[in-house]
């Protein structure tokens, strides 16, 4: 059972209503999955309560795009103030530290997963706002104005020395079959993590892009050889054949795609950055 800190959110965000339709579909209680996407139980119980469907064919289901399309009507309509909370903060940190996203990218982002909406120049407010502060609470993001692209000195392009996020044998997406875009065979498998409370990984999926057949796998860290442990451990089922490419994304977690390809004797691809699109069956229809 996978423990993770439980903050209270005021609004699921999208990410997370996908999670607890994959999570369900999997037969995973209530109160586990809770603990998994990092909420308190009673919202869990609340949101499949008001947006479990009530007639219909999934009449009794949790279909998170249904759950998701008046959710965000209300949140668009109701007038607010945005405050950044210290999970929000954090996050806006990660992106702009580790992923060297801009303010722009970053506030469009939250926006696409449905977080509350922040515009980049609240972050850009905040960030020079932490800079100049005294206190001892906000003294961790005192240097982050050295993330953005003009706070400091800039990197110099083509630095061959720094290798940080390189991922050894990478072949891009736009180098893929067309047969795999088509959709009319099986074996093309999508592979990406599903993220718990504090972006600590929680889950491995693993879904063939034609059947939808899923796979989910817990994670106890972030660490390539427990992936390739654990696809190696469920996709070696399958005869060899039958699994023709792998499309990763581009998390150091896969670093070890080379001995996933040669183990299956599949192809292996990665997605472009920051572009959903490419791996759509993984991560917004999980079934």
């Amino acid at each position: 059972m996978i423990i993770l800190v439980l903050h209270e959110y005021k609004q699921l965000t999208r990410n997370q209503r996908y999670q607890i339709q994959t999570l369900l579909k999997a037969e995973i209680g209530k109160i586990e999955i809770a603990d998994i996407i990092g909420v308190y139980p009673t919202i869990i119980y609340r949101e499949l309560d008001r947006n479990s469907a009530k007639r219909g064919r999934t009449a009794g289901n949790y279909v998170a795009k249904n759950a998701q399309r008046p959710a965000v009507s209300r949140h668009k309509c109701k007038p607010k103030q945005v405050l950044l909370t210290e999970v929000m903060k954090e996050r806006i940190a990660g992106l702009l530290c580790f992923e060297k996203w801009s303010p722009v990218l970053i506030s469009k982002r939250l926006e696409l997963e449905g977080e509350i909406c922040v515009s980049h120049e609240t972050i850009y407010q905040w960030i020079w706002d932490v800079k100049k502060s005294k206190k001892k609470a906000k003294l961790k993001y005192s240097k982050l104005y050295k993330s953005l692209r003009h706070g400091s000195r800039r990197q110099k392009r083509g630095n061959t020395n720094n290798k940080r996020g390189a991922i050894k044998g990478r072949v891009g997406i736009e180098e893929r079959p067309d047969v795999v875009d088509h959709r009319e065979r099986v074996g093309d498998i999508e592979v990406d993590p599903m993220m718990g409370s504090g972006h600590k990984l929680a889950l491995l999926v693993m879904t063939d892009r034609t059947t939808l057949v899923t796979i989910l796998e817990k994670l106890k860290g972030k660490e390539a050889q427990e992936v390739y442990e654990k696809m190696e451990e469920r996709l070696t089922n399958f005869s060899s054949s039958w699994i023709k490419t792998i499309t990763f994304g581009n998390g150091k977690e896969f670093a070890k795609h080379q001995k996933k390809g040669e183990l299956l004797n599949a192809k292996t691809y990665f997605t472009r950055p920051y572009t959903l699109q490419d791996k759509g069956t993984v991560e917004n229809r999980i079934v």
